[in-house]
């Protein structure tokens, strides 16, 4: 076990290393926060300034139009619209819906301005909402002319308790005023309407009463929300959700509102503005951590990679304290070891069976066991301080000879030699030395270790059994010549049978057709019958002639090894049979790919009768089925098979199939000689592999066989 304050000290590092990584990833997370946040912040003063200046822009338009009338009494329409087209409003300020003028009329000089309106070839000023009241806003001057300004002309303001109470802040106060949002006034449901105040020429009232007193109209701008922030940002900032919103008065109205493509956002930040009266509060929403703060991130893998180092640290700390402690189990294990293997090195040295000696850099023996003693005939402490090569009779030949064995399965400097041992008062008896080296400690004097076998018995009996192994090749080579005496004399005979054996079945078969030809008037059906008989069993006898011929020819044939491309010749040979019986339809299954090592022409020989069986066995099958594969068997082993649908065997008789002649259906039922499967048998035997059958009558048959 590995000491306890190994194991403290690794937990300790990890904690600290722990502490250190943490602590360092949470002080530049929030350094990398803030300075993300103060950018956010900047980003949002930036939109606020943006609309701020769009805002005074506006006024600077209006302000434009009262210095119109500030140099002219009162503009007439045309120079109103010369003076609007002059400003470009549509490139300008796409968000102004228009530029108008509403006049201050009291409720006694009403009729003196449609008078004075009439007479300037205005046509009539229609005032609506009709009804008396002491002050009227009517609109006198929008442009440009849309459809709907035109039909603001006229159109009392004051009568709007949304538009009268900024008209009026402004007329008392000398300064623009903005109304709240519009929900069905000039310039459409999101319209916001500024005005500015006119005063009579040259005057610019400081007191709120001289203000009502010189006041002759407003300048009015109306201004779609939505189009005044978009051109105000210039499609900028499209990544800042915001909302902005009127909350003069403490209520809240949404002008506008911008949603960014965020789920969560990483920072909030408010602020306000006073726009001409009104004030108005933007609620930014930033977008999410990973794209406000990405460096974030990459704080985040940091920490990931200190705590990785943190956790290798760790783990480098506990091996170094798990190898120590191995490290004084292994030391002990070590001494234990030695000490033991000390032991057994004397006891297998002490009680073995086989003389050994250790020796020192002369050659001379420093312990012997007690069976070195037995083989050379003398007590084992008397061999102590004697020269090895004492013991035997050619001691003064060198101890590494030319004759000297070194296997090559033994390890670096292991010697093995012959020699003749001297025994006094005995025989002269042969022995067999293993010299080893041995690693010994520094300082001491051992150098080798050998073992003396006596192999006097086996050094005879392998003389014996290499005398016996002459007499023996001798009888092998004997019979070898016999056998192929026997075999010459076996192919002669084939040879002397089939020429003695056709000459008569050719005179029995010529004498027969000349009786037929000329005779056949002569002979009654009986004899006709008895005639076609013999010449049947002399055709038949024929052919039992050629099949003895083929086996004969099997067995003697070489084998030549060859890859064999085994479903290519299947499919040669079932086109074969296909074009011998055109009018027949069988379904043929070759798996692809079927290769072997073996002589090609037998083995077409042995597809050729194995699927030429199973074409002439499914004759009478409506749907006949043919298929050549294989299997492979847990073991490794791989079998191919022959399979059909066709009149099939009984399984007790398989054992029958493939001998010479044997057959198991009627020749009339099914033409042949009873050789084909004897022939696959032969062929598969010469290449070294196995056959077996397996079938039921009526259902069809399947042959195995093997190539190794």
């Amino acid at each position: 076990m590995a000491p306890r304050h190994g194991y403290v000290l690794a937990l300790l590092v990890l904690i600290g290393a722990l502490v250190l990584v943490l602590s360092a990833w949470r002080i530049a997370r929030e350094r990398e926060l803030r300075a993300a946040e103060e950018v956010f912040v900047s980003r949002t003063a930036e939109v606020v300034d943006r609309m701020r200046s769009r805002i005074v822009n506006y006024e600077l338009v209006a302000r434009g139009g009262t210095a119109l009338f500030a140099s002219v009494a009162r503009p007439t329409p045309r120079q109103w619209a010369d003076y609007v087209e002059s400003l470009d409003l549509g490139t300008r300020f796409p968000s102004l819906t228009g530029l108008g003028y509403a006049g201050l009329v009291t409720n006694n000089r009403l009729d003196e301005l449609q008078i004075e309106w009439r007479s300037l070839g205005y046509g009539q000023l229609q005032i609506h909402p009709r009804g008396m009241r002491d002050l009227y806003g009517p609109t006198l001057f929008l442009e440009p002319r849309t459809a709907d300004n035109m039909a603001a002309i006229g159109g009392d303001m004051l009568t709007q308790p949304s538009l009268q109470q900024p008209m009026l802040a402004a007329r008392d106060s000398g300064e623009a005023r903005l109304t709240a949002p519009l929900r069905a006034a000039v310039g459409g449901p999101s319209a916001l309407v500024l005005f500015v105040p006119v005063y009579e020429p040259g005057r610019r009232p400081d007191q709120r009463a001289a203000r009502v007193a010189s006041m002759r109209g407003w300048i009015y701008l109306p201004f779609d929300v939505q189009r005044f922030v978009q051109t105000s940002l210039a499609g900028q900032y499209s990544d800042l959700s915001f909302r902005l919103v009127d909350a003069t008065g403490g209520g809240e109205i949404d002008l506008f509102t911008h949603a960014a493509p965020s789920v969560v956002p990483a920072f909030r930040h408010r602020r306000t503005m006073d726009v001409y009266g009104r004030q108005w509060r933007l609620e930014f929403d930033s977008a999410p951590l990973a794209l406000a703060a990405p460096r974030v991130r990459a704080l985040e893998n940091m920490l990931a990679l200190g705590l990785v180092a943190s956790l290798l640290l760790y783990g480098m700390v506990l091996a170094l304290a798990r190898t120590e402690g191995r490290a004084q189990v292994i030391a002990q294990r070590l001494t234990e070891d030695y000490r033991r293997s000390e032991q057994r090195f004397r006891s297998s040295m002490q009680y073995s069976a086989i003389g050994t000696a250790l020796l020192d850099n002369d050659g001379r023996i420093v312990e012997a066991n007690a069976a070195l003693g037995r083989i050379v005939g003398r007590p084992a402490h008397s061999l102590i301080g004697q020269p090895l090569q004492a013991l035997f009779e050619d001691f003064d030949r060198p101890l590494a000879p030319d004759d000297e064995e070194v296997s090559s399965t033994d390890g670096p400097g292991v010697r093995r030699m012959t020699r003749h041992l001297h025994r006094e008062g005995d025989l002269p008896r042969q022995a067999q030395l293993t010299f080893a080296p041995v690693p010994g400690n520094v300082g001491q004097d051992l150098a080798g270790l050998v073992q003396v076998e006596d192999v006097t018995d086996r050094v005879r009996a392998q003389a014996r059994v290499q005398a016996l192994n002459r007499t023996l090749e001798a009888r092998v080579e004997l019979r070898t010549r016999e056998l192929s005496q026997a075999n010459q004399e076996l192919e002669s005979f084939a040879y002397s049978v089939s020429h003695d054996l056709r000459a008569p079945l050719r005179a029995i078969e010529g004498f027969s057709r000349v009786l037929q030809e000329r005779y056949s008037d002569r002979l009654d059906e009986a004899g006709h019958d008895y005639l076609g008989r013999v010449r049947k069993a002399a055709g038949r006898m024929g052919e039992l002639i050629d099949a003895i011929l083929v086996i004969s020819r099997l067995g003697r044939a070489e084998i030549r090894h060859e890859p064999v491309d085994l479903s290519r010749i299947a499919v040669e040979v079932l086109d074969e049979l296909r074009m011998g019986d055109r009018d027949r339809v069988v379904e043929v299954r070759i798996a692809p790919g079927l290769e072997a090592n073996g002589d090609a022409t037998l083995l077409r020989n042995l597809l050729g009768n194995l699927l030429g069986n199973a074409w002439k066995f499914t004759r009478d099958r409506e749907h006949a089925v043919i298929e050549f594969a294989s299997v492979s068997h847990p073991t490794g082993e791989r079998e191919y098979y022959v399979r059909d649908n066709g009149a099939g065997f009984a399984q007790a008789y398989s054992d029958k199939l493939f001998r010479p002649f044997q057959r198991l259906h009627s020749p009339s039922d099914f033409a042949g000689h009873g050789i084909g499967l004897a022939s696959v048998k032969r062929i598969i035997e010469r290449h070294g592999g196995s056959i077996r059958a397996e079938g039921r009558e009526g259902e069809g048959a399947v042959f195995y066989f093997t190539l190794p």
